[in-house]
């Protein structure tokens, strides 16, 4: 099945107000309205009675020893009621971090990067926070800088960590080697002999930055007991109860966690940032804290996605088959490691493409520095490669005098095809498909600027409303491309979810309620898990508990991964429900039909039927007074671990496609770009939401629209010190930067995941970029080897 939509699918239905509102259904947001008028309570907006504020005291350097730090003048501050220092925290355990704990939660005897945590204030008013912060005086003796791979791996570099004792460390090269993952299969070196054609790149990708509009913020309040409540915007509850508690040194029951509104993430929010000092700060003072970011603070205060430097070595036949695929791919961790190793396997992995090649030699290894700390973002290690090796593939195709869609399509992966790991792709795999999608779309009308009568609209044009050109030197190009992109935790991570599940009857009739830990960032999960619900259960009326910490837990809302898991969780629990009313249902009716003995009896319209649809019994008959609640854990087909020699295992659970068409208009004499059209096509498995795919579809293309023409931190080499943390100069996409994003979606199910679904808001982040790149090579003729391009890159100055 395939559908195509520019804009909102006609099928839109209001879940929770009619009977409509299953799987397969676009089903409108609980939480649309209230945003889009301004109403809705985000972490931010949270108050308190008697609440007092925390502000951060940032280092103001990226590497040096603390020589002192002095508080006394702080302390004066009228309002404040405490300025703690690594030395205040109140638990043996002082360090945090999702995957080691290499993180101080205040800076110790050292800073190792630019805006570095050192000291912390509680005080009645934000202001008096700031300025009380702004008295602590701490002396710095700097240190080298490790800034690049030279610095960082040099004999005698400087460690940017002196004593590793993580599991990767007894196997990395350096360590200022976070982690590093070859990939060996078949002979490149003789594969390589048997080209007719090889080319070679060197590509640079930039440090890129979430920016998501609602900055990090929370409130932690004391209770009685001794714990804390600590409402917050995550994206991983459970992963943070398990960093914040020992630093707390309470037992995890004792802090209690409640999602509180998120204005986006995109990876941005998975690791800790004040999720530890809001309540240690509350523990102290005794009275609830908030803590809110600026801007300034909040591009210091999240990891940002991996700036690589990425090698490439391709050979291809006369006839325009690939024989073989060299790289190696360099990621900046920063200064702490975060998921930089999950990001290296990802990289590694992926970075030969939707494509057939028998011969690999890969490596990827990711960096410790003294710049800002990288982790997860939208494509996570995926995105840096597709740039790379799509800008390849443009390049084997001039070469080869092929026309580059389909040069692809002659090498495009399909369902059965061994992935460099070793590992089969079981699943549909329709990359010439979608490749041969976005070709055959009409292309936008040329001149598409030109009013009817026959007058420029510089709104159309590069530069826009600045007016710098009506048409002259405008140049159109047109490019391709496709990616690949894992779906969910990988390389053997036990990756489950929970979800609790309760059908009772209220007013006569039944109601479910769903709960679980997920965190609703965006994605929509809030109208999936009630669409599963009644789809399953057969009921109109759908409770969404609050996402807490008082649930097992969900895992992450990153990797594609919570339709897939959380949605079949809720699956899967429904279903665990539905069995309990049957067999109350057999306990009570059973004599009074025969078929209550049969298989195939479902819930529906309130009902209990039968397969032809015939009624057995009322749900609020069945229960009367009864609940039936089931809480339970669901997991992915197991992943196992890449080998740390040959990169071989079944590291992935799904992978997931996109390809896109980008259509640009360069003004080569200003180097301005416009993309006047930004078209996809996905395979998304089963769309349970259509409404919400397409949003999902749109949202990723515009983040890899973003990073390919304006979207990148700048870091000064020199001092390793951000040089744009402000959205004034750090810039993002606009409405009047974003194409039509026209969207062709097929339906190929998964056989192996909950009603076929394949993960959908990563992949059009990964071929979004190259392809606007492509384009404007298209149009220049230049080779443009990095991203993001700005206007020096088109014109030579």
């Amino acid at each position: 099945m395939a559908r195509t939509t520019t804009g909102i699918p006609a099928d839109v239905t209001q879940g929770s107000r009619t009977a409509k509102g299953g799987i397969g259904e676009s089903t409108l947001r609980p939480d649309g309205t209230l945003k889009v008028t301004g109403e809705f309570a985000y972490s931010s907006d949270m108050w308190h009675e008697d609440m007092l504020w925390g502000q951060i005291l940032r280092s103001t350097v990226a590497h040096a020893e603390i020589v002192s730090i002095d508080t006394a003048e702080a302390l004066t501050v009228p309002g404040v009621h405490a300025v703690m220092t690594y030395d205040d925290l109140p638990a043996p355990v002082k360090y945090y971090g999702m995957e080691f704990r290499d993180t101080p939660v205040l800076a110790h005897r050292k800073v190792r990067h630019h805006g570095e945590p050192v000291a912390v204030v509680a005080a009645d008013h934000p202001e008096t926070a700031r300025r009380a912060a702004a008295r602590i005086r701490v002396e710095y003796r700097e240190l080298p800088l490790v800034t690049d791979e030279a610095s960082a791996t040099a004999p005698d570099a400087v460690l940017v960590h002196e004593d590793r004792d993580d599991h990767h460390s007894s196997h990395v090269p350096h360590p200022n080697i976070v982690h590093r993952q070859p990939i060996v299969r078949g002979d490149a070196d003789e594969a390589a002999r048997r080209a007719d054609v090889i080319v070679t790149g060197e590509y640079t990708f930039g440090m890129q930055d979430q920016a998501f509009l609602g900055p990090e913020s929370g409130l932690a309040v004391p209770s009685e007991d001794g714990g804390v409540d600590l409402y917050v915007a995550t994206q991983w509850l459970h992963s943070d109860l398990c960093q914040i508690a020992p630093v707390l040194g309470l037992p995890e029951e004792k802090v209690r966690m409640t999602m509180a509104g998120v204005g986006g993430a995109f990876g941005g929010r998975e690791d800790i940032s004040m999720q530890i000092l809001a309540p240690v700060l509350a523990l102290r003072t005794g009275r609830p804290v908030k803590m809110v970011y600026n801007r300034f603070e909040s591009f210091f205060g999240h990891v940002h996605r991996h700036p690589a430097k990425l090698w490439y070595e391709h050979g291809a036949t006369k006839d325009g088959k690939l024989t073989h695929m060299k790289c190696r791919i360099v990621l900046d961790g920063g200064a702490y490691a975060s998921s930089t190793a999950s990001v290296v396997g990802n990289a590694a992995s992926l970075s030969v493409g939707p494509y057939v090649i028998d011969d690999v030699e890969i490596e990827a290894i990711g960096l410790y520095t003294n710049n800002p700390p990288c982790g997860a973002m939208r494509g996570f290690g995926a995105v840096q490669a597709c740039f790379a090796y799509e800008a390849q593939m443009d390049k084997l195709a001039a070469k080869l005098g092929m026309d580059p869609v389909e040069f692809r399509r002659l090498n495009a992966m399909e369902e059965g095809t061994i992935m460099p790991t070793g590992q089969p792709v079981d699943h549909p795999a329709p990359v010439a498909e979608l490749l041969r999608r976005v070709k055959e779309r009409p292309l936008p009308p040329q001149r598409q600027w030109e009013t009817a009568d026959g007058e420029a609209d510089v709104r159309a044009l590069p530069g826009g409303l600045s007016n710098t050109t009506h048409g002259e030197g405008i140049v159109r190009g047109v490019g391709y491309a496709v990616g690949i992109k894992n779906v969910g935790f990988s390389e053997g991570f036990d990756d489950y979810s929970t979800a609790r599940v309760r059908l009772e009857v209220i007013g006569g009739e039944p109601v479910a309620m769903v709960h679980t830990a997920m965190a609703e960032v965006g994605q929509g999960g809030v109208t999936i898990h009630a669409q599963i619900a009644r789809t399953e259960l057969g009921v109109q009326q759908v409770t969404i508990h609050p996402a807490d910490t008082q649930v097992g837990s969900a895992g992450s809302t990153s990797a594609g991964r919570q339709t897939y898991m959380t949605g079949g969780s809720v699956k899967n629990s429904c279903e665990l429900v539905r069995e309990k009313v049957l067999e109350i249902g057999r306990r009570k009716f059973g004599s009074a039909h025969p078929a209550w003995a049969g298989d195939g009896l479902r819930l529906a319209g309130g009902k209990v039927v039968t397969e032809d649809g015939e009624v057995l019994a009322a749900v609020a008959d069945v229960l009367e007074d009864e609940a039936v609640e089931v809480e339970a854990e669901w997991r992915h087909r197991p992943t196992e671990p890449f080998d740390l020699v040959t990169g071989q295992g079944n590291g992935h659970v799904q992978y997931s496609f996109a390809a896109h068409r980008a259509v640009v208009e360069v003004d080569t004499e200003l180097g301005l770009v416009k993309v006047v059209e930004l078209a996809c096509a996905q395979d998304v498995g089963r769309a349970i939401n259509p409404l919400s795919v397409v949003g999902q579809i749109q949202g990723g293309t515009t983040q890899g629209l973003g990073v390919a023409v304006m979207e990148e931190i700048i870091v000064d080499p020199k001092t390793a010190k951000v040089k744009n943390p402000s959205f004034t100069d750090y810039l993002i996409p606009t409405i009047l930067d974003t194409p039509t994003i026209p969207v062709d979606y097929l339906e190929l199910a998964d056989p192996h995941a909950p009603y076929g679904v394949r993960g959908i808001g990563e992949a059009p982040t990964l071929s979004s970029t190259p392809a606007v790149i492509a384009a404007i090579r298209n149009a220049t003729g230049l080779e443009l080897d990095r991203t993001p391009i700005r206007p020096e890159h088109l014109t030579g100055l």
